[in-house]
């Protein structure tokens, strides 16, 4: 009989993000390997557990945080997957989140909402969030904005008071123009963010809008308000994390290389719930189409809700958020798509009745027109089964 490789999953469960590369993993593991894997609960960047010495295994999937793990791994001489950006380079092949197309989906969000002015709160401690604030910045000016950067620096193995760091961040969000919308580097420091907002008496979402990474379903909706998060796809990470550990195994060439993962999207809370535009009727508009996209209206509803003539709406709302309510209609129920294709089983036909498409057909047309992808091959590119 073939005998089960052994492998060993060094990723701590304290992170909604963590929790689902494991999931990932086991999805693998149920469609295509019999794995004995062995797993004990760590936090993250704590190094490798003693155990692992003297571990007779076959291969290993690890938050590889920083050069200490790294070396340790390789001690080990078996084939690594790194599910970590941590590293600037990994001797190992990698799976991580794609920070440029998860920083673009922020910025989209925010200037949808109508925020003219942007910010960016990373933590300068971490490698991934200086990338996300340079991507951050780059696409605010590629719209024509700017982006505030908060002055954070490294900080020695002592961490700065969680208090002193919340009212630096207040005291930097207080100087900024308003309104102002703040994609902070992962959710933690979104909460951070939103509890600085409380200290220098800033309304959120009217004064500050904010948006996480990584969608921690508890954590944001513990914030007060609750915390808008990019959607990022690490229960895929874990997949292919998984696909490149066996074909090492099984003795293939693997690159050292880093394969991303596109996030799924942006949940939207309470953090980013207003429209941040000058232009009353406008601000109505997009308010009444993000609350009633799904539900098959048109732009003739919209004016129903927000009595103007055509013509009139639809130079406005060109003007204020760069496309024709025809087309933000139209986003908002792709975005709802691509959601549904990539966390659900449901068919194509009961997905176009949930977005607001007539039929099957017409979403499956309009998704490839928008996305460059037939809903089938979304699905297959993005999706994992549940647990």
């Amino acid at each position: 009989m073939r005998s089960r490789k052994k492998v060993a999953l060094l990723i701590e469960t304290s992170n909604g993000y963590a929790r689902e590369l494991l999931h990932g993993v086991k999805g693998w593991q149920r469609e295509h390997g019999d794995w004995a894997l062995r797993f004990s609960e760590q936090g993250r960047g704590t190094g490798v557990p003693g155990w692992l010495r003297a571990w007779e295994g076959d291969g290993i999937i690890a938050r590889v945080e920083n050069q200490r793990i790294a070396a340790a791994l390789r001690a080990t001489g078996l084939p690594v997957v790194d599910v970590s950006a941590a590293l600037e380079t990994t001797p190992f092949p990698r799976v991580s989140t794609d920070s440029e197309a998860a920083t673009l989906l922020a910025a989209e969000h925010l200037r949808e909402r109508g925020f003219r002015h942007f910010a960016y709160c990373g933590d300068a401690r971490f490698l991934w969030s200086v990338r996300r604030g340079s991507f951050f910045e780059k696409q605010i000016q590629a719209f024509g904005g700017t982006c505030a950067i908060f002055p954070d620096r490294k900080r020695a193995s002592r961490a700065t008071a969680a208090e002193a760091e919340v009212a630096a961040i207040g005291r930097w969000l207080k100087d900024l123009p308003k309104p102002v919308g703040v994609l902070a580097c992962y959710d933690i420091r979104g909460q951070q963010v939103l509890e600085a907002c409380k200290w220098v008496g800033l309304s959120v979402p009217l004064d500050v809008g904010v948006v996480g990474v990584h969608n921690d379903e508890l954590l944001c909706e513990l914030c007060d308000p609750p915390l808008t998060s990019v959607i990022p796809n690490a229960r895929r990470a874990g997949y292919e994390a998984a696909a490149l550990l066996a074909r090492k195994m099984a003795g293939k060439k693997v690159a050292a290389e880093t394969q991303q993962v596109a996030p799924l999207g942006v949940a939207a809370r309470q953090s980013t719930d207003v429209v941040a535009v000058t232009d009353g009727p406008v601000a109505a508009a997009a308010r009444y189409i993000r609350e009633h996209a799904t539900q098959g209206i048109g732009v003739e509803d919209v004016l129903r809700a927000v009595p103007m003539s055509r013509t009139l709406l639809e130079r406005r709302f060109q003007r204020m958020l760069g496309r024709t309510p025809g087309a933000h209609i139209l986003k908002v129920r792709i975005e709802h798509v691509k959601t549904l294709l990539a966390t659900t089983g449901l068919s194509v036909g009961a997905i176009a009745e949930r977005a607001g498409f007539p039929h099957a057909e017409y979403l499956s047309v309009a998704f490839r027109r928008e996305t460059g992808f037939t809903p089938t091959a979304y699905r297959a590119s993005h999706h994992v089964g549940a647990p």
